[in-house]
Order: structure tokens, then sequence, then C-alpha cells
């Protein structure tokens, strides 16, 4: 009895021994280091830091990687999560597509996805859409700083844009002209300022909105297509904790602090450090 006693205890230590192995191996295999993907431009490489800082935040393994076509890597397997802003990514799947409010645009560009792609939840309070700007004489001579006014002013409008940017060319009812050009921020708002502009473009994310100057804001219904941050990933590459993790950005995030994180890359900081900086001041999972 002895000897089978002994026996049974040493097969029972095989066996605890083989578990656990066996575990450690498979947990290495479920949770690899996750690729969170963005293009070159220090921006874009914010957002993904953003969610690389999420993910290392619940204990994941994760990198932020650079890539000319983000969304390829995804759809190819080589990137698991690529942070985009809905409007921008409906545009480039349906350019025809008309919808302009936040839930219109995110459902249009979920049915928009290649098979292998899914979203995310869509940052409610966190947006980049381009915004219209006008000097303080203007918006009291307009009654308000609504960006319903505009329509009303359409006629003789001239609107400035820095050269690259994508800007609408309708607001409501409200065909704009083509609009002048500029190599810079600077040299816009300066002719904004001086009379030469009616309006200029900038984005509602902008963190060089100077307070002199007024943000023609938008409510309901919406004039300007919707541009809320959205992760998107991998299908079936997520466990559901490494989803809650990259989930719980949409409820956390809002405008001025997407703002504020662009103002310090800007000023020469490291994108992953201004994004972990930030989710340490605000902890997911609270």
């Amino acid at each position: 009895m002895r000897i089978i006693r002994l026996l049974a205890l040493l097969l029972a230590a095989v066996l605890a021994i083989s578990g656990v192995a066996g575990c450690s191996a498979d947990t290495t295999d479920r949770h690899p280091e996750l690729a969170v993907g963005s293009t070159p431009d220090a921006e874009s490489v914010l957002l993904a830091g953003i969610y690389v800082a999420a993910l290392r935040s619940y204990g994941f393994a994760a990198r932020p990687e650079t890539a000319a076509d983000p969304i390829a890597k995804l759809d190819s397997g080589v990137f698991t999560v690529v942070p985009v802003f809905t409007g921008q990514l409906l545009h480039t799947l349906q350019p025809d597509a008309s919808v302009l409010s936040d839930a219109q645009v995110y459902r249009a560009m979920i049915s928009a996805l290649p098979e292998g792609i899914a979203a995310g939840d869509y940052t409610t309070a966190a947006e980049d859409k381009p915004a219209l700007l006008v000097t303080q004489p203007t918006a009291k001579a307009w009654g308000g700083s609504d960006l319903s006014l505009l329509p009303s002013h359409c006629g003789g409008l001239v609107v400035g844009r820095v050269a690259g940017a994508h800007t609408p060319a309708v607001v409501g009812s409200c065909r704009l002209p083509a609009p002048r050009e500029f190599g810079n921020g600077t040299s816009m708002l300066t002719a904004l300022r001086s009379g030469q502009l009616t309006v200029a473009w900038t984005t509602t994310a902008d963190p060089d909105i100077p307070g002199d100057l007024v943000v023609l804001a938008g409510g309901k219904p919406a004039l300007i297509r919707a541009e809320n941050l959205v992760p998107l990933y991998r299908r079936n590459a997520l466990t559901d904790r490494q989803l809650l993790a990259i989930n719980e950005i949409a409820g956390v995030l809002d405008t001025a602090a997407l703002a504020e994180m662009r103002r310090q890359v800007a000023g020469g900081a490291a994108p992953l450090a201004v994004a972990s900086g930030w989710l340490a001041e605000h902890p997911l999972g609270r």
C-alpha cells in the first residue's frame, strides 16, 4: 500500500508540473505581443500610443508600429489594432457616403469594412472633425457662433485652408467656393484677421486655435461629417479583456485631452510617453 501511495503521489506531481508548463505555454500562445499600427506622422503615432498604453495597462504586451497603409497591414494580419477617425475611413471606403452624424457615420463605416476587420467602440466625446473659424467681429455681425448661421451668409464667402487639408465642399445648404490655400496655419490666420478671408478651416482637436478667434459650433442636425476616434481590430484576434481594454478609451478620452496631447507632441514630446502619461492620469477600469 505504501508503494502504491508513493507512486500515486509521484504521478500527481508529474501531472502538476506538466499542467503548469502547459498553462504557461498556452498563455504565451494566447497573448503574443500586439502590434498597434498607424501612419508615420506624429499625430497618428500618438493615436496608436493611446491604444498601446490601454493594452499595457491591462497587462498585455503591445507595441506601436507604422506603415504607409496601416489598414492593409491590419487586413493582412501584420497589425492587430489600428485606430482611425470614422469619417475619414468611411470616405476612403465609400467616397459617395452622405451620412454626417456620429452614429450614422459609425454604422456606415462598419458596413463598409473588409470581412476580416471589426470596429470597437468610438469615442463619443473625442472628435477631430473640420471646423470653421471666424473673427469676433464676424461672429457679432452674424448674430452668434453657431455653424447653422453659415448658410444665410453663403454669398460672397471667402474661405481659407492650409494646403493639403481635406475639407467639406458643402455645409448645410451652402456650397462653399473653392478655398484659398496657404502654406501654413499662421499665414492663413493672418489673412483671416486682416479681412482677406471670411472663414478659415481648422479642426476641433487642433491644439493651436487662437483664443481671439471664434469656432463656429456645430449642433444637431450635423452639418459636417463626424470624425470620432475608433479602434479597428482583426476579427477573432483579441481576447475579451483585450477588447475591453481598447474599448474603454471611448469612455475616457475627450477632444480637449486629444488636443492637449497633440500640443505636447508638437512641442517635441514622444507620442507614446505622452499617451502613457495621459492614461496614468485617467486609469481604465474605474
